[in-house]
């Protein structure tokens, strides 16, 4: 029978886990005899102790420590010990950073039934929210999202009167988190909750744009747009217009007043409404690019118009980003890839990388028109981390989806390029990014064509329907099956497949690809081909084009 006081320590350590280091346990505030208790423990071989760690000589032992008290002592234990550790949130940043976590971590162990003083429930949600926050800075959206969830659940009734900012801040950036996890049910009671409860719409704009993302993600772009444009006209922003060029011109003129210098050092965007309706604006970009093309330069002028008048968020070098695109893709590539150049010097003049993923990627397709074609392997793995670490899956999926698309035409190993889809399919998969599932199973595709395997993609009823709804997505699936049909010399598929690959060209993508040259060089090829067979002077005029 060990002596009460080891048993307690077993008990403490037994909250931390399978193993602690001494160190660790020592700065958590406890008895300052726990590690004398913990030594008796190590002779009694309850405990092994391996570089000043100390870990359980078995699971059981474990188990059976935490489980000398009561379950519901035990929460009382685990809040109460959350309290007092979290009067040690003082000194250095990385010591701040863990004792916060351990904290939190013991007060969520406890849960509201531990609470014993009133005033201790708030206290927990907004350690909660730091934590939440912290997790963030960390990338760590899962780990975020449970401790905004569990702050939730410390809030009492009457907490959208009583402490009103506390509530938005935990429920939008739940939100934010479910969005990014792909947790759909809880985002949609949670936007559901501020949208209802928050008193000022000013307050419901983070989880409306969370909401358009999730339409977007879902396929339902339509939806997302049509959101998207009514929030910027409750905002008094109007995008739509009926005249490109002239539109073109007043940017022009707009810019041609401004140096790169000055662009570059220009103020930073204050006004709060300004910068989250930038936002709206930022995702009209990536979700009109597919299927509303022609609006595109619209909303990329009204992004670089409001830069220049009230100043630089993290979504202006995306709007620099898209008119550099914009130029390249109406043939001006110098200009455009000077363009390029300064979106991608502005991303670090903005304070923030929360676009970083989309800006790299759009940069990128320019700039594969001007260095060489292996450098945008490594852009786009670049991009792909720079929007993981940002939270947004969307970009980093596109980001892969390029990098595919790339290796592809860079004349990269198949088997590698096989690989690094099965890899995109499986996150697309995972974070419910259909639309570009689709569009990497076509190239998996391809690839398992050319390589001898022949596999067909297994589509689901939602990609099926992609496939028959969204213009981009099928003059994709249109090339790819004209692309392979046309290596292995099936005249009729072909046929089939290049005509309607024509017959939907005008009307996808706003923005220049690497893959609208590559497209041009082998619809080409196949025009020349089919015009050899069939002896048809449409074919060869077409080839010329």
């Amino acid at each position: 029978e060990l002596p009460d006081k080891v048993q307690w320590a077993l008990f403490v350590l037994s909250w931390f886990g399978a193993s602690s280091e001494s160190a660790f346990v020592e700065s958590q505030g406890l008895d300052g005899n726990i590690l004398k208790n913990l030594e008796i423990a190590v002779a009694e071989g309850f405990v092994d102790k391996i570089n000043d760690q100390y870990r359980f000589a078995h699971d059981r032992i474990q188990e059976a420590a935490y489980n000398t008290i009561p379950a519901h002592r035990r929460c009382i234990i685990h809040f109460k010990y959350g309290i007092e550790l979290s009067s040690l949130l003082i000194g250095d940043e990385d010591v701040i950073a863990s004792v916060l976590f351990t904290a939190v971590n013991q007060l969520n162990l406890g849960g509201p039934p531990a609470v014993q003083d009133v005033r201790h429930y708030i206290t927990a949600a907004r350690l909660n929210l730091r934590a939440g926050m912290k997790a963030m800075e960390m990338s760590d959206y899962e780990t975020a999202f449970s401790y905004f969830d569990s702050g939730i659940s410390f809030l009492r009734k009457k907490h959208w009167q009583e402490h009103y900012t506390l509530s938005v801040e935990l429920f939008s950036l739940a939100a934010k988190c479910a969005l990014t996890i792909g947790n759909h049910t809880s985002l949609k009671f949670l936007i559901a909750e501020v949208v209802t409860k928050a008193h000022f719409f000013e307050d419901k704009l983070d989880v409306l744009y969370f909401e358009t993302c999730a339409l977007a993600y879902s396929s339902r772009l339509t939806e997302s747009i049509e959101k998207g444009l009514d929030i910027l006209s409750k905002l008094g922003i109007e995008v739509q217009g009926t005249n490109v060029e002239a539109r073109v011109q007043e940017t022009k003129d707009l810019l041609s007043s401004h140096t790169d210098d000055e662009i570059l050092n220009s103020k930073q965007m204050t006004d709060p409404t300004m910068i989250i309706a930038m936002k709206f604006l930022g995702k009209l970009e990536t979700g009109m690019t597919q299927i509303m093309p022609k609006s595109v330069p619209y909303v990329t002028f009204k992004i670089i118009e409001l830069s220049l008048t009230h100043g630089m968020s993290p979504v202006s070098p995306l709007g620099f980003a898209y008119y550099a695109s914009y130029l390249a893709k109406q043939g001006n590539i110098n200009e455009g890839y000077h363009y390029v150049k300064l979106a991608l010097s502005l991303l670090d003049k903005v304070g923030s990388r929360e676009n970083a993923g989309e800006v790299i990627f759009v940069c990128t397709q320019v700039k594969s028109y001007v260095e060489p074609l292996q450098a945008a392997l490594e852009y786009h793995r670049e991009g792909y981390s720079a929007a993981m670490a940002s939270g947004d899956n969307t970009q980093a999926v596109i980001n892969m989806l390029a990098l595919n698309a790339s290796s592809f035409f860079a004349g990269a190993n198949l088997q590698r390029i096989q690989e690094q889809c099965d890899n995109n399919i499986q996150i697309c998969e995972e974070r419910k990014q259909l639309i570009f599932m689709v569009q990497a199973q076509q190239i998996q595709r391809t690839v398992s064509k050319l390589i001898g395997t022949g596999e067909e993609p297994k589509y689901s009823s939602e990609g099926r329907d992609i496939l028959a709804s969204n213009s981009s997505v099928l003059r994709s699936y249109h090339y790819h099956t004209a692309y392979v049909s046309f290596i292995f010399r099936s005249y009729d598929d072909t046929i089939e497949n290049i005509e309607k690959y024509f017959a939907s060209q005008e009307n996808t993508w706003g923005i220049l690809f690497l893959a609208h040259a590559v497209h041009a060089f082998h619809t080409g090829l196949i025009s020349f081909w089919v015009a050899r067979k069939s002896k048809e002077q449409r074919w060869y005029q077409r080839g010329n084009q």
